[in-house]
């Protein structure tokens, strides 16, 4: 079962039994309360609250999931933490929808409100829920079957390694983990572990095996001895968009933030757990996309004044684009209002600078206010960018950075952003060295990762566009 159909089904069920929770509540309100407030027999059919109702309530408890992070790793899913996910959730909703919407209603006795209260939640807890168990025991059961499965490799090869595997693969009922080989360390290639996976090659070809082998997680099982390692390690696996866990123990002296994991009596820490809790990343996420559609209707007549200055001060397009890296390390055009000369970009790759002559007059203004930035929300709208995150680098410049600082791999991990930690405190870089001192500032805003964070860094942004200091 692929992830994308199964998270299609958990919102299709929630949606459909939403409308339901919601009509039937609409009709107990009709019949068992407001028929004894008025004396006479209601036609439910013709109020067209009821009709309003079966849209933006179904939405409502749609966004609110989505928020909380109820269709993340559909695959993954616990039944227990299901259990109680959707019962403070659908509480939590259910308060909502009774201040906003029953509290000013017509009663006949306190009570009503307390029995609307208690319908309302009972609906919608039990007919979401149970086609949500229902669901995730059938994954948890092709899991556990081996049906369904995440490819994973084992990095070292010595007697911790052998062990992990012994107790992961011995198991009755299957961890989902579908071992594809191993990665030896140091002259691991002459343990035990070769007699149960191949060696799929050297640290070195780490990048090409993830990608090849569609690897899902990674254990990593080195000697306490080898932990000086670890750390490039994880450099090498960077903005790889897979699991990565640990042997408890490894971890502790480079990673004070992490999640154990336990499976069947083999306890690991997850490494790259997500830097942002899923809540603050959905609504993110939803801010992201709200607030890039205003901006650009918003900025429509600027928009439209900025593009007749470019096309009557030199000839070529008004919007620029070029390819940058972004998330997970996929390729994407960033677009712009152009402010250079036409195919002053061609050939070698240069860094612009403050007395650059490819600059034109009107490109230095725009830069100067970060106008010629406003067609980055249309890749925010795309998925590609968010409104706050690292600046997104060319491929050529990301291959240099690479080599001297494989830490820069971290930040591909999450969607690079229209304005950034490292842009509002240091600026533009004009050439490599500067792009590795402004990386210690995007590191920091990725380990502190927060709504609250993003809103300060938006607000150093509008400060810097108003006072010209874009440049």
């Amino acid at each position: 079962m692929k992830e994308r159909r199964l998270k299609l089904l958990y919102i299709t069920s929630d949606i459909l039994f939403s409308v339901v929770a919601w009509s039937l509540f609409f009709f107990f309100r009709k019949l068992a309360i407001e028929k004894k407030i008025f004396g006479e027999e209601l036609i439910i059919s013709a109020d067209r609250n009821m009709y309003v109702g079966m849209i933006l309530i179904p939405l409502f408890w749609f966004l609110i999931y989505f928020i909380v992070g109820s269709y993340n790793q559909p695959l993954r899913k616990s039944r227990l933490k299901e259990l109680g996910e959707t019962f403070l959730v659908t509480l939590g909703g259910t308060m909502f929808l009774f201040f906003a919407l029953i509290l000013d209603d017509q009663i006949i006795e306190y009570t009503n409100y307390y029995l609307s209260f208690l319908v309302l939640f009972v609906l919608q807890f039990f007919l979401c829920y149970i086609p949500r168990f229902l669901l995730t025991t059938r994954t948890v059961h092709m899991v556990q079957s081996g049906r369904v499965g995440f490819n994973t490799i084992i990095i070292g090869g010595n007697g911790r390694a052998i062990d992990i595997y012994n107790k992961i693969s011995m198991q009755r009922r299957s961890t989902g983990n579908i071992f594809i080989g191993y990665i030896p360390v140091n002259n691991d290639r002459e343990s035990g572990l070769e007699d149960h996976l191949p060696a799929l090659g050297s640290l070195d070809d780490l990048s090409s095996i993830i990608v090849g082998h569609r690897i899902k997680e990674i254990i990593i099982a080195i000697e306490y001895s080898e932990t000086k390692i670890l750390g490039n390690i994880i450099n090498m696996i960077g903005y790889s968009n897979v699991v990565v866990k640990s042997i408890s123990g490894t971890h502790d002296i480079l990673f004070g933030r992490v999640k154990m994991s336990t499976i069947f009596g083999t306890p690991l820490a997850v490494l790259n757990e997500s830097p942002i809790q899923a809540w603050q990343y959905n609504l993110k996420v939803l801010v992201d996309y709200a607030s890039s559609a205003f901006a650009l209707i918003l900025t429509i007549p600027l928009s439209l004044a900025l593009a007749v200055a470019i096309r009557a001060e030199s000839r070529g397009p008004v919007i620029f684009k070029q390819l940058r890296v972004g998330k997970n390390g996929k390729y994407f055009y960033i677009y712009k209002f152009r402010s250079m000369h036409n195919g002053a970009e061609d050939g070698v790759p240069r860094l612009s600078s403050d007395d650059d002559s490819r600059v034109t007059p009107i490109g230095r203004y725009m830069r100067k206010h970060r106008l010629d930035e406003i067609p980055n929300f249309i890749n925010v709208l795309k998925g590609e960018m968010s409104i706050v995150g690292p600046r997104p680098e060319r491929p050529y410049y990301i291959d240099q950075i690479v080599k001297r600082a494989p830490e820069y791999n971290h930040l591909l991990r999450i969607k690079p952003g229209i304005t950034s930690w490292g842009q509002v405190k240091y600026g533009y870089a004009s050439d490599v060295d500067q792009m590795i001192n402004r990386l210690e500032y995007d590191l920091l805003y990725l380990e502190n990762m927060s709504l609250y964070v993003d809103l300060k860094i938006i607000i150093y942004t509008i400060i810097t566009v108003l006072k010209g200091r874009g440049v």
